[in-house]
């Protein structure tokens, strides 16, 4: 938003058929409110606005935000400008940025009843199985076993934190800091964030470091900025990184990898449903539902290497 005393952004949730629970415009303004002077850069958030009735010209809840410099690397092109180094320190820098996250306590930001930590994972299990079948609208036999497989073992929790829910390297703005480094400008997106078992982040910054992998075969898929053969450190440095800053120990992150595939390749099966009824805008849905089976199968092997 362009034209006042300062530019701004204003975030609502997507048009068309959206999951239940997904895109709570009003829980992203806390947090974020909440994260304000914290090691956690977020934009500044202004003000939320629950616009049902159309009021305001929008039709739902929506809220204003700081415009924040930056830019979003999301593919290898736009890894041009910097050097092995810089990128090698820009992926630290994102999972010193978790680790911060997850050392506040929730209570000192005012957010002790933003989560129940308490039967998390099982929750949140059922959460996305009950959006799966929201959004079927073919067999897809591969996922099906996943999630089977997910909800028959389901670790116990061993550490429980501030969750940003969708913590990948697309959803930080990158800049520039006094010293010329790549540093974290803000990050974005936290409409899914609650109180939960850290590795739950950890697993899925996991899967999407590891996308072109997941992806083989699969072009659209593979689509991501990281590759450590242009500086980014591998997945294995940044969990050694992580632990090291927290103070822990990492158990096997199987589980939490296999999980991510699934809660991903269930919101690309929303997005494949959303497109076969018609409710999506835009280019680039048409083979958004090729792309489930080769995550749910990376699942099941991230499941598989752990028996």
């Amino acid at each position: 938003m362009d034209g006042g005393a300062r530019p701004m952004v204003l975030r609502r949730p997507p048009l068309g058929h959206v999951l239940r629970t997904a895109h709570d415009m009003a829980r992203e303004f806390r947090i974020i409110q909440a994260l304000a002077g914290t090691d956690v850069p977020v934009p500044a958030a202004y003000v939320l606005v629950d616009d049902a009735d159309g009021t305001a010209g929008v039709g739902t809840d929506f809220y204003l935000m700081e415009l924040v410099e930056g830019r979003i690397l999301r593919a290898a092109s736009d890894n041009a400008g910097y050097d092995p180094e810089t990128l090698r320190g820009l992926g630290f820098r994102l999972v010193e940025t978790l680790a911060a996250l997850h050392a506040i306590d929730p209570a000192d930001v005012g957010l002790a009843d933003f989560g129940r930590p308490d039967g998390y994972l099982a929750r949140q299990v059922r959460r996305w199985g009950q959006q799966y079948d929201g959004s079927r609208s073919r067999d897809v036999p591969e996922l099906d076993r996943l999630l089977e497989r997910i909800a028959n073992d389901i670790p116990e929790t061993r550490f429980t934190s501030l969750l940003h829910g969708d913590f990948r390297l697309d959803n930080v703005l990158v800049a520039h800091d006094a010293g010329g480094r790549a540093s974290v400008a803000a990050i974005l997106d936290w409409e899914m964030a609650t109180i939960g078992d850290s590795l739950a982040d950890l697993g899925l910054l996991g899967l999407y470091w590891n996308l072109a992998e997941v992806g083989l075969g699969s072009p659209d898929l593979g689509l991501t900025a990281i590759d450590p053969a242009v500086g980014y450190p591998e997945f294995d440095e940044l969990c050694a990184r992580y632990a090291e800053l927290r103070g822990i120990r990492l158990p096997s992150l199987s589980w939490y990898l296999a999980f991510a595939a699934l809660k991903l390749a269930i919101i690309l099966e929303g997005i494949h449903y959303r497109h076969e009824a018609g409710e999506t805008l835009g280019p680039g849905f048409d083979g958004i539902g090729n792309l489930v089976a080769p995550l749910a199968r990376y699942g099941l092997r991230a499941l598989e290497e752990d028996a």
